[in-house]
């Protein structure tokens, strides 16, 4: 397994996956999402793993509104590249396979 936890430092969420993760002594690499942010191929793989954009986008985030309401969804991928704070946390990565917030029961098909 490769497991990668794109989260925020104060979200409630990524501090539980990555307990998830560290109380089975898997391996993980844990990236700060508003700080590097993520790579236009590793958004194109997880919006492909989890569905679409508007699975990553955080509703309760201050520009959400801005990002939901563009035309399009290279804009959106654009702005939300751009606006890192406005994803939707934890995201993890195995892969080719994502989940978006704290998802246990679909880890436990990962071991």
């Amino acid at each position: 397994m490769n497991i990668q936890i794109f989260g925020k430092a104060k979200c409630f969420d990524t501090k539980k996956a990555e307990r998830y993760f560290k109380e089975r002594k898997i391996k993980y690499q844990l990236i700060d999402l508003p700080r590097f942010g993520m790579s236009k191929g590793e958004l194109s793989s997880v919006k492909t793993a989890v569905g679409g954009l508007e699975a990553l986008i955080d509703p309760k985030a201050k520009d959400a509104a801005l990002i939901r309401y563009l035309a399009y969804d290279s804009a959106k991928e654009e702005k939300l590249l751009e606006n890192p704070a406005c994803f939707r946390t934890p995201i993890i990565r195995n892969g080719r396979q994502a989940t978006v917030g704290y998802c246990p029961e679909i880890w436990k098909t990962w071991e």
